[in-house]
């Protein structure tokens, strides 16, 4: 984002990310609550038959499984993991901190889901700009996020605030991407004592960002 200061996006590990993905981590990042508040956003927003892109995607996508998608794709950084899913029709292995661009036509998906990764991306506003390019318009993006990370390669901003402030910043991201609308923070942390806490950021496509006008030569 343009007014965060330069140290804002620097990580600990700034190895490539290939090398920290390509061990398989067939374990969930959050807990059995946190992950069920995920389910049930994606269950409040995608529609059914719908095709649906589940991005930094994993070896689970946590979609509810009692619902049909027409087409479900996954996006992520580890080619074993994204075979295991079951979830996935297909998938791709990119890493977005290097190649933002996404391989999908304009409006192909009916909802995308970011799911505890968004601190992963060192430049996320080209990011959030393809997803809002992919999405149909009107299309929602559900971005989750709890407390937990892996802190090497989590960007510094991220680790230096609290929850409220990790919603700030993500709603920030995706008034700057310029192509969504009716962004609203939400806390869906579960009731209980301990456990994960989970938020999330959500809003809808407005289509592809809309090109730079060419301004016209002054009349001779």
């Amino acid at each position: 984002m343009s007014e965060l200061p330069d140290w804002a996006m620097r990580r600990v590990d700034e190895a490539p990310d290939e090398e920290f993905y390509r061990t398989p981590r067939l374990v969930t990042h959050i807990d059995e609550g946190a992950t069920a508040a995920v389910t049930q956003l994606y269950l409040e927003f995608f529609p059914p038959g719908g095709a649906v892109l589940d991005l930094m995607s994993s070896w689970v996508s946590h979609l509810p499984p009692e619902v049909e998608y027409g087409r479900v794709v996954g996006l992520g950084m580890n080619g074993e993991e994204l075979r295991r899913n079951p979830r996935l029709d297909e998938y791709v292995v990119r890493n977005l901190n290097r190649t933002p661009e996404l391989p999908f036509g304009n409006g192909e998906f009916d909802g995308a889901g970011i799911c505890v990764s968004i601190d992963y991306l060192t430049d996320p506003i080209p990011v959030l700009r393809e997803v809002g390019r992919v999405l149909k318009v009107g299309a929602p993006l559900v971005v989750t996020f709890s407390n937990r990370c892996f802190p090497t390669k989590a960007v510094a901003i991220w680790q230096r605030l609290d929850d409220g402030g990790h919603v700030r910043l993500v709603e920030g991201y995706l008034r700057e991407a310029g192509n969504f609308e009716n962004i609203r923070g939400l806390d869906r942390s579960p009731r209980r004592m301990f456990g994960d806490p989970l938020y999330a950021v959500v809003g809808e496509s407005t289509g592809p960002p809309a090109r730079e006008q060419a301004v016209p030569e002054p009349a001779s």
